[in-house]
């Protein structure tokens, strides 16, 4: 079940993906289905031509997707940060620092990897969409 917070950061973050300049400049071919796994929630995220075609919250186990992002919470909480610190700034680095985890299909994920790298940098606005350290990812932020 997701709480109004966890909604709200959802509702934001596919506003933001439909309604970004590089997205829609790089995204004519960026049909794809992955799943961002913030372990308290997974969200699985389906692309068509650069525009959230759907964003489904703790989809059922047997969902497909191309290619999986998954991570602890305190590594997405880093991620997510205006400011990102060591190691958090981008799926590479916490991959090797952080134990972010790249599953499925990552050819899919190459073949898009800047509209991707882009569609994550918005989780830097919206937070945390699993809505958990979400006030206290930008409280850090600020300081």
């Amino acid at each position: 079940m997701t709480s109004p917070t966890t909604s709200d950061a959802v509702g934001e973050f596919r506003r933001l993906s439909n309604g970004d300049p590089e997205l829609q400049a790089h995204g004519k071919y960026y049909s794809c289905s992955f799943l961002l796994d913030m372990e308290h929630h997974r969200f699985l995220v389906r692309m068509h031509k650069g525009t959230v075609e759907e964003l489904v919250t703790d989809p059922e186990p047997l969902s497909s997707y191309d290619f999986a992002i998954r991570a602890d919470a305190e590594t997405w909480h880093g991620f997510c940060q205006e400011v990102p610190p060591p190691m958090c700034q981008g799926i590479w680095a916490a991959t090797f620092r952080r134990g972010m985890r790249l599953e499925g299909d990552l050819l899919v994920l190459m073949q898009n990897l800047r509209c991707v790298t882009r569609q994550l940098e918005l989780l830097r606005i919206t937070g945390p969409l699993g809505g958990a350290g979400r006030d206290t990812a930008r409280r850090d932020a600020r300081r």
